[in-house]
């Protein structure tokens, strides 16, 4: 209930603010549960992918330091986020999700990068995938960096990319992985050339430095 609250306002908001996004292939979409994978570019990517793969809810992970809020830790609770130590994961970073996905009707939003300012693919998507049972879906956001730039009502695209499939009989080694992690970044840059063959990705933060 709450989380289709804040999705309705959460539209109008972006709305208001932006009013200029696109959602591309929407139909590529699964119709059971899938884990929604892209590269982390702005702090308000996850929200686009999950205002352009509604009506599906998803949950997803946030760093354990924003649930010590109070107020902000009720919030995320009630928006299906939950925690995780990105420095020390642990067993739950895989059973929390892989739990959610097997008995609730909520999708997962993840960034395999980890965070904004890494490119570097981890393999927790693909095994999270594989003992859930649901495919991976690659996505991309292009648009404004920084919640300034959303003023200008820049152009906001998502797109997302074809489901990949990991069988749950294969064994997950690292050779295995790294293909799966290959396959995921080829389908972020094609998705990304797609919608733009002059594409780069610019870290802000780093550019301010």
């Amino acid at each position: 209930m709450f989380y289709s609250f804040m999705r309705v306002l959460v539209r109008i908001l972006v709305f208001i603010i932006n009013g200029n996004a696109r959602y591309e292939h929407k139909e590529r979409l699964p119709k059971g549960n899938y884990i929604l994978v892209g590269p982390h570019r702005t702090w308000f990517d996850p929200i686009y992918f999950a205002l352009a793969g509604s009506p599906k809810k998803f949950s997803f992970m946030a760093k354990k330091e924003l649930f010590k809020n109070p107020i902000l830790r009720w919030i995320l609770v009630h928006a299906n986020a939950f925690s995780v130590d990105r420095d020390n994961p642990g067993p739950s970073a895989i059973k929390k999700p892989v739990r959610i996905l097997r008995k609730s009707d909520l999708s997962l939003i993840l960034f395999p990068s980890g965070t904004r300012h890494s490119s570097q693919l981890k393999s927790g998507a693909a095994f999270i995938a594989q003992l859930s049972g649901v495919p991976l879906v690659p996505a991309v956001y292009q648009g404004p960096l920084t919640f300034k730039q959303l003023f200008t009502r820049k152009r906001v695209t998502i797109a997302f990319g074809e489901p990949i499939t990991i069988d749950r009989k294969q064994k997950l080694t690292d050779d295995f992985q790294k293909q799966i992690e290959t396959e995921m970044q080829s389908a972020f840059d094609a998705l990304d050339y797609a919608v733009n063959p002059n594409f780069k990705y610019v870290d802000v933060s780093k550019k301010e430095e």
